[in-house]
């Protein structure tokens, strides 16, 4: 489908620097564009494909200036990231739409999907499960008894969720996720074994909130693990059990939440951080990759970078110096002064 320079602008609320006329029929990264492509730049490392890319069209911010002779048309809008992304979600959006359940699907006769379901090949819906309208289930997904799903989600392939868990509207979940699996709850027993817990919880999520390809979340030991809306949570994360994570809070790939965590609303994980069971995180906390938790971080905003693992005493002893390494510093640069000046 082509679109012109125009159409586009108009769409975006964005203005149109060049050939108002020109057509454009795919989106392409701006180092690999060609003629007939749209992109985008809103990262300055990646201005000088603006001048040597063969892309027809590239979205800019608003107060972008070239610094030299360009040879494709600009639209200018407030945020090109997000005009990008717009489109992209346009794009999507008039893709055929998939509905009706598959010969070689099961649902249990006790549950009941609202307009417009699809229910892929060989997934399996279990008994009284309540599912929206326009929900897409893809094959090979297993979804047990009692659960509920609200409209527009999508369920991608091979995910698993378990009895009693909710999720809510306009959500995705990504193949490989695994929603409501038992807690990792057991209790020192005689010997050196260990008695299984019964996990009888669940799993809420609410709405607009994605789970990554991989990503498990593990049921309550009692009442429910809680992802409140608009989480986004990357591929390959753990959740544990009872862990409540705030609205719109994000996290990046292999990162590892504890049972009984509480964290804020709009806090960002980048990858690896790992966080300890039954601690508090506030709101808009940000964690540096690899970051590693072990107390309650009560400061609204914090940032936060570091706690690679070692021995456990030699870590405290160390930390001690860590903590004073700017007064040390200071102390030896004045030191050094003054044997500079007695020379």
């Amino acid at each position: 489908m082509e679109f012109t320079a125009k159409s586009i602008a108009d769409f975006l609320k964005g203005e149109v620097v060049g050939n108002p006329e020109i057509k454009i029929d795919r989106v392409a990264k701006i180092e690999e564009g060609t003629e007939g492509s749209l992109s985008f730049l809103s990262n300055p490392k990646y201005e000088e494909y603006v001048y040597s890319s063969e892309v027809s069209v590239v979205i800019v911010n608003k107060d972008f200036i070239p610094s030299r002779k360009i040879n494709c048309t600009l639209i200018k809008v407030e945020d090109a990231y997000q005009a990008f992304a717009a489109l992209l979600q346009l794009q999507e959006s008039v893709k055929p739409v998939k509905v009706g359940e598959h010969p070689r699907s099961f649902m249990e006769e006790s549950s009941k999907a609202g307009e417009d379901f699809y229910l892929g090949a060989f997934s399996y819906v279990g008994t009284d499960c309540k599912i929206g309208d326009k929900v897409k289930i893809y094959p090979q997904v297993y979804i047990g008894d009692n659960v509920e799903i609200g409209d527009n989600t999508i369920i991608y392939p091979g995910v698993k969720i378990y009895q009693d868990c909710i999720i809510g509207s306009n959500c995705i979940l990504h193949s490989g996720a695994i929603i409501g699996g038992d807690g990792f709850g057991f209790a020192p027993n005689s010997g050196s074994d260990y008695l299984k817990i019964p996990q009888v919880g669940n799993v809420v999520l609410e709405d607009y909130v994605e789970v990554g390809a991989n990503s498990t979340i593990d049921r309550a030991t009692m009442g429910s693990t809680l992802i409140k809306k608009g989480v986004k949570l990357d591929n390959l994360i753990q959740i544990g059990h009872n862990v409540t994570i705030g609205e719109n809070t994000v996290m990046a790939a292999l990162t590892g939440i504890a049972g009984s965590v509480k964290i804020g609303r709009d806090c960002m994980f980048g990858g690896q951080v790992g966080i300890a069971g039954h601690i508090e995180i506030a709101d808009e906390v940000k964690m540096a990759a690899k970051s590693g938790i072990a107390k309650s971080i009560k400061k609204k905003g914090t940032v936060l970078m570091g706690g690679p693992a070692f021995d456990f005493v030699d870590y405290q002893k160390s930390y001690v110096y860590f903590k004073n390494l700017p007064k040390l510093a200071d102390r030896i640069t004045k030191l050094e002064k003054k044997n500079l000046e007695h020379d």
